[in-house]
């Protein structure tokens, strides 16, 4: 009989951690912007693949992209599983558009140490006038109005972080009803949330984490990778590169090399500038900039173009973004070192590459072009002997040249110099 038991209890227990159910965790960290929105959206959608118990979403956000935060938002509000968002580390912060997207969640929950808020809109685009920024303030707020409406959280706390800016930490979130709880670590976390019932388009649902397993879903190569470039100051830095290496292709026809990772970094800075604030003014002064060093090439001023073209291209580059937006503005320290590298480049390496096509050639027929030499014989336009170079030509000129006077080469024509008077 206790045998019978005891094989019981082991069934009992192999079933229930057979059918244990995976938490899909997915880590946000950084802008908000499409890369990330994309990477959320496959998070939950593959933890709806494996009928996981609940999503996840560890967030650490200053605020981004506001089409790429509703596309996050959307996905949370519309999925058939609870999605948790855990503001943490201690430290992190769910600012601005992360403001929206913890509001979003089932379960909202923060670290020790961490804050929530200033969701005001800020243009990243052209400047907006008094009424336009109305409009858009309150198209933000009723947005976030519908979202804490939805989920029951404080909806006068949401408005005034989207009017007002206010930001309030894990404790007095918790104390607004911003937020559902606080959690010290994600094991805190997992275990605070176990039963505990919540409503999604599916219907209501009880969640059972308590023999859960985590299941990291980081992000892939190409999400990271995206993720990366489209940093402004990493934008910045492939625009300048692909700028340097069409240049100096043109300047050196045949490098290849050049070419090619210019027309690369050009593509991708194209990919990430397409969701940046461009100043077409700053734009145009940083392309007059590297004009004034083209023509510094051609036409040397003792360092006056190049001067102009340093100044120009520094001021391009401090408003090439035009926003009042921290998070999309360049940073000096990739201002400074730039400029500098580009003064180089058109200063050094192209003025090497310029000086060695337009060298004269110190081989085959090509170097006797320009030499002098004596006329041994009378020269006419049919025949005549020439010594250049310590070597006896036959030459042909278009004018009468006498015996014993010095001449230069003008052509070179098979076997015969053209030659002309020294005068």
């Amino acid at each position: 009989m206790n045998l019978f038991f005891l094989i019981l209890l082991i069934l009992i227990f192999s079933f229930k951690f057979a059918y244990a159910k995976d938490i899909v965790v997915l880590t946000v960290n950084g802008v908000i912007n499409p890369p990330h929105a994309e990477y959320v959206t496959k998070g939950i959608k593959k933890a709806h693949e494996i009928n996981a118990e609940a999503v996840i979403i560890q967030l650490d956000t200053p605020g981004g992209l506001d089409t790429s935060m509703r596309s996050i938002v959307k996905e949370i509000m519309n999925s058939q599983l609870p999605v948790v968002v855990y503001v943490s580390p201690k430290g992190a912060r769910a600012a601005s558009a992360g403001a929206f997207i913890t509001l979003a969640a089932h379960i909202a929950a923060m670290s020790p140490g961490t804050n929530i808020g200033a969701a005001h809109p800020v243009a990243i685009g052209e400047k907006m006038d008094k009424k336009m920024a109305e409009k858009i303030t309150n198209d933000a707020v009723a947005y976030i109005k519908s979202i804490a409406k939805e989920r029951g959280r404080n909806i006068s706390w949401a408005e005034q972080a989207v009017r007002k800016s206010i930001s309030s930490t894990e404790s007095e979130a918790l104390k607004l009803g911003v937020i559902d709880l606080i959690a010290e670590d994600l094991d805190s976390l997992i275990k605070q949330i176990n039963g505990k019932k919540v409503k999604t388009v599916k219907g209501e649902i009880t969640l059972n984490t308590k023999a859960a397993k985590i299941n990291r879903v980081d992000m892939n190569f190409r999400e990271k990778f995206l993720n990366f470039i489209s940093d402004p100051n990493i934008a910045y830095i492939l625009l300048m590169i692909g700028i340097y290496g069409i240049i100096f292709e043109l300047s050196n026809p045949g490098a290849i090399f050049p070419g090619v990772i210019g027309a690369i970094s050009l593509i991708l800075a194209f990919y990430s500038l397409q969701t940046l604030p461009i100043n077409y003014a700053a734009a145009g002064l940083i392309l007059l900039g590297v004009i004034l060093f083209i023509l510094e090439l051609k036409f040397p001023s003792h360092g006056l173009l190049t001067l102009g073209g340093i100044i120009c291209f520094a001021l391009g580059s401090l408003m090439l973004f035009d926003t009042a937006n921290p998070l999309f503005k360049l940073s000096l320290s990739v201002i400074i070192p730039v400029t500098i590298v580009t003064a180089l480049f058109f200063g050094v390496l192209l003025r090497l590459a310029y000086k060695a096509h337009k060298r004269k050639p110190v081989t085959g027929v090509e170097e006797l072009i320009g030499l002098k030499g004596v006329a041994k014989t009378d020269i006419n336009s049919q025949n005549g002997m020439v010594m250049v170079h310590g070597e006896l030509w036959q030459a042909i000129s278009d004018e009468e040249i006498k015996k014993d006077e010095e001449v230069v080469v003008e052509e070179v024509i098979g076997l015969t110099l053209k030659v002309r008077k020294l005068s």
